[in-house]
């Protein structure tokens, strides 16, 4: 799973790509770590605008946890079908790479993956709040080729340009669907963040 990402892009120019209001949110480009925050698309129901603002990577635990949650594996936990189950708590995390690791302990290497025709991509997300403090956790899925051949655990859930507003608006039974690694031939790999 990542635990971190790049978005190289200043908040003007991700509410364009997304056809968000951008508000007043200051990103200005660079990386997103756990407990950072980092622009988010969501929909708002009634309007049905998209609007783009910061929120916090990694949503409180559960009552036995410790460490804020930065993924979504398990997708019928009962800590996250509810928020999966309603439209209002699912957002795009915007991103122009992401990073993983490979190698045994003492020797990793960082890789970092982009889609190749989409300078800004999104990853499916699900916002909470807690203390009325807004959070968001990326949802992963089983890696593609290439990206198993660096890393075998999870990859980022990332949503095709046409699966965008259906990951935001669609039933879960078919927003669900949409669950499946992005094609390993539409990514590039370098080590170092694509810029």
């Amino acid at each position: 799973m990542t635990r971190l990402y790049r978005l190289d892009a200043p908040a003007a120019d991700i509410a364009a790509h997304f056809g968000a209001q951008a508000g007043k949110d200051p990103w200005a480009g660079g990386y997103a770590a756990p407990g950072r925050p980092a622009p988010i698309v969501t929909r708002d129901a009634k309007s049905r605008m998209r609007r783009i603002g910061p929120m916090f990577w990694g949503v409180p635990p559960p009552p036995r946890g410790t460490d804020p949650i930065t993924s979504v594996r398990n997708l019928d936990s009962p800590f996250w079908i509810g928020t999966l189950r309603h439209t209002e708590f699912r957002c795009l995390i915007p991103a122009t790479s992401f990073a993983l690791w490979s190698g045994a302990e003492g020797a990793r290497r960082q890789h970092w993956f982009a889609v190749a025709d989409q300078p800004i991509f999104a990853i499916a997300g699900i916002v909470r709040f807690a203390d009325e403090v807004p959070t968001f956790a990326m949802l992963t899925t089983d890696p593609n080729r290439l990206v198993a051949h660096h890393h075998s655990g999870a990859m980022p859930l990332i949503l095709p340009a046409e699966a965008q507003e259906r990951w935001l608006t669609a039933d879960w039974k078919d927003a669900r669907g949409l669950v499946v690694p992005f094609p390993g031939q539409a990514m590039t790999v370098s080590d170092a963040p694509p810029v």
